[in-house]
């Protein structure tokens, strides 16, 4: 069995939490089953990075930079499958949502989310058409396809119409740390941060992750409050939030940090007291199964996948209820033992989820595409 690997929309830094799935099955994938021929398919940007496309397998360069949407969508659709085809695959495993229409190879695609359906304002220009037109073609063209959470599946039975007997459910993992953390001193020092309890959000500054209902509960907190921290690459809607910030009177209770290094986020995530993730849609929601693997308090949207992925092992909100989000909030900073049930539920719940699992789903649907 050789198995094509499609990471042409693969950009290293700028891709999100895709990269980071990415990065941790393909190893998985090489480990779970080495009697597999893997080929990685990447574009100019990952060939000259570091990642497993390297490390773990053989990799082939689509010639297109996949940061050009034009190109990207030329790589994936035009060159990918005559590479593929050289290359003498017999399946090609597309794992950012889209992938080929075409190819004399079998075909499976991971759709992450539907979110282009329900918040047309999270990608804009030519992603968000390539969205609307590359997901479905990949969806209905695929022998089968993979999606992260039941929520997605079910997205994909209702929204695209996908047969539920086509759909294989096959859950992420949490990221484990790889690096040394930040000193908490140092890092509080550096980052401006004093010496106030820390709500960390690592959501990206997007509409959907619902910043602007965080920064409302947040001015509902008692003072003194403690310090939202906001990290992540800058996006148009920050200034909005900035904006929102400063009208509620909270500007000197939170910090937008940018992009940080990872060993910022781990010495971010070692020194908060809680982490909320109050997002309107998820197709997984990688960061939570992450703060829980790394002994912190969730307090959770209850909305779309984030339910099944936290379980009981975080405090759901409703995430358009500022109300809501604040009293969570308070109820885990005010409540040691609270905050210690979360932790332990956490710890457990993290457990629950294996990249080597993810591995084992993959395969599963390989060789079911493939004895078909």
């Amino acid at each position: 069995m050789h198995i094509g690997l499609n990471l042409v929309f693969l950009v290293p830094g700028h891709t999100g939490g895709m990269e980071v799935a990415a990065r941790e099955l393909l190893p998985a994938l090489v480990a779970a089953a080495p009697d597999v021929r893997f080929t990685a398919f990447v574009n100019r940007e990952a060939a000259a990075a570091d990642g497993p496309w390297h490390d773990t397998m053989p990799s082939v360069t689509v010639p297109v930079h996949a940061s050009n949407r034009v190109e990207w969508v030329r790589g994936e659709q035009v060159l990918l499958p005559r590479l593929a085809r050289r290359a003498g695959v017999d399946l090609v495993h597309s794992l950012g949502s889209t992938g080929p229409g075409w190819g004399p190879f079998a075909k499976v695609v991971t759709v992450h989310d539907l979110i282009y359906k329900h918040f047309p304002e999270a990608h804009f220009g030519l992603r968000s058409l390539g969205m609307r037109v590359l997901v479905p073609l990949a969806a209905r063209r695929s022998d089968r396809v993979i999606a992260d959470s039941q929520a997605t599946r079910d997205d994909l039975i209702e929204l695209l119409d996908i047969p539920s007997s086509r759909i294989d459910v096959v859950p992420l993992a949490a990221r484990p740390p790889r690096v040394t953390p930040a000193p908490e001193a140092a890092l509080r020092g550096r980052l401006g941060l004093g010496d106030r309890l820390i709500v960390l959000s690592t959501s990206a500054k997007r509409p959907h992750k619902n910043l602007r209902r965080l920064l409302e509960a947040h001015a509902l907190l008692p003072a003194p409050r403690p310090l939202l921290v906001l990290p992540g690459y800058p996006t148009e809607h920050e200034g909005e939030l900035r904006d929102l910030a400063a009208q509620l009177g909270v500007g000197d209770d939170v910090r937008f940090l940018g992009w940080l290094e990872e060993e910022d986020v781990e010495g971010l995530l070692g020194a908060a007291a809680c982490v909320a993730f109050p997002s309107l849609y998820e197709g997984f929601g990688l960061p939570v199964l992450e703060a829980m693997l790394r002994d912190v308090p969730v307090v959770c949207s209850a909305r779309s996948s984030l339910a099944e992925v936290a379980g009981d092992a975080a405090l759901l909100i409703d995430p358009e209820d500022p109300a809501s989000i604040a009293d969570a909030v308070g109820r885990v900073l005010s409540d040691a033992s609270l905050a210690r049930d979360l932790v332990v539920r956490g710890r457990a719940q993290a457990a629950r989820f294996s990249w080597q699992a993810t591995a084992e789903g993959c395969l599963s649907t390989y060789r079911r595409v493939l004895s078909a």
